[in-house]
């Protein structure tokens, strides 16, 4: 028999490890299950080391970049600055359904050209289904202009996306020129979206309602977080806009705005600050992505990736890329599918990377695991009890994913 000092121990670590498991969901281990099967590829040979460190060299900026952009986000959330925004939004659209659609589509387009996709799925997500709730209208239209949107509406800039930051070096494009070649796709695919997103989830018959009651205003809690938070989100849009290019500069620009933001909570609200805002799940996944893709890319996936995405830098072979990367994104996440098909096409076929970038950004409205920020997004639908018809999802999914892709790669090339 056991000594009863030593079995207390042991329970006491049992209900630990219970605890910790507990907090943990069923994506939070598929995550570190990713990282872990990275490492065993590192450790065991079939991802050789100097790859492996090539490939976590292209990410670093990326990874900084998230974590800082995510803290900065989380935290002018905290400050009121996002629901301030989405509050006068719905009032000045005055009860009317349509200069309500019309600004949150603008609203949610300019949270992701700036701030990036997650950002927009992490922390605007939460504020439509909470405006939804305050103005009495049905939450699903809101979330899927949301969630749309985070996606489609990430092709203008290098910031806009993850998969921007790997393909504005790829193509050797500066953030000026970046958004030269891509305004037109952008412009393009935005309207696909407001065009569906009104057919599908807006129209009178799909809403229930002819007018909506504008929420009652809420005062701003903190001003001067308030007004630092406007700042630093101000600071990060101007690096951005004033030259930033690099992944580093980016990553730098996107750390010096949250600290702004960081200093102000540490001086008015330090309770804020804690652990919980360290977007972990992303850093952990993103790693392990890019450690997992590799392996199979060296073990057959790149020949798969060159039948179906060819080496034409004419227009069939960018539709082509368009068509592979987003069908692709669904099956295995648009990262690891921006990076497969990217390794068989070769650098000098600019039109066909940029298409591919336009597959792996729109077309990933499928499936839930499509993108990090439709992942993120149905996690917020699921907390706030918000039923998503997964049938109707799919197939308007596809639809924007097939029109989408078509209409933003034949911008692409008809102003190429």
């Amino acid at each position: 028999m056991g000594h009863p000092q030593n079995t207390a121990k042991r329970s006491s670590w049992v209900r630990r490890g219970a605890a910790v498991g507990a907090r943990f969901g069923i994506l939070d281990w598929i995550r570190i299950g990713l990282l872990i099967l990275g490492l065993v590829f590192v450790a065991t040979g079939l991802l050789p080391g100097d790859e492996a460190e090539a490939s976590l060299e292209r990410i670093a900026p990326m990874l900084v970049f998230l974590f800082s952009v995510i803290v900065l986000a989380e935290l002018t959330k905290e400050a009121g600055v996002f629901d301030v925004i989405a509050e006068r939004t719905a009032r000045f659209g005055g009860g009317n359904y349509a200069a309500l659609f019309l600004l949150c589509v603008a609203f949610a387009s300019i949270t992701t050209v700036f701030l990036n996709l997650d950002t927009t799925a992490v922390l605007l997500t939460p504020v439509m289904l909470a405006l939804a709730a305050r103005a009495d209208i049905a939450a699903l239209p809101l979330a899927m202009t949301t969630v749309w949107l985070a996606n489609t509406a990430s092709l203008l800039l290098p910031v806009s996306n993850l998969t921007n930051l790997l393909a504005s070096d790829q193509v050797a494009l500066s953030t000026p020129e970046f958004a030269e070649r891509m305004w037109a796709p952008q412009l393009a695919v935005v309207a696909v979206t407001m065009a569906l997103l009104w057919v599908f989830y807006w129209r009178r018959s799909a809403r229930g309602d002819d007018r909506y009651t504008p929420p009652v205003p809420v005062p701003v809690g903190d001003r001067v977080l308030f007004g630092a938070a406007g700042l630093g989100c101000l600071v990060f849009i101007g690096a951005v806009l004033a030259g930033a290019e690099t992944g580093w500069e980016i990553a730098v620009a996107s750390t010096v705005a949250a600290g702004v933001v960081v200093v102000a909570f540490g001086v008015r609200d330090r309770a804020r600050l804690t652990p919980s805002l360290i977007p972990w799940q992303l850093l952990v996944f993103v790693t392990g992505l890019f450690l997992v893709v590799p392996t199979l890319s060296r073990h057959g996936l790149d020949g798969v990736m060159e039948a179906m995405a060819g080496r034409d830098g004419g227009a069939v072979g960018s539709f082509r890329a368009a068509f592979s990367g987003a069908g692709l994104s669904n099956v295995v996440n648009n990262l690891p599918a921006y990076v497969a098909v990217e390794d068989v096409i070769p650098e000098a076929n600019q039109d066909q990377l940029l298409a591919l970038l336009i597959g792996t950004n729109v077309g990933p409205v499928i499936t839930p695991w499509g993108s990090l920020a439709t992942l993120l997004w149905f996690e917020w639908c699921r907390r706030r009890g918000v039923r998503v018809p997964m049938r109707t999802f799919v197939l308007t999914g596809a639809a924007l994913a097939v029109l989408g892709c078509a209409a933003a790669t034949a911008a692409l090339l008809v102003t190429g």
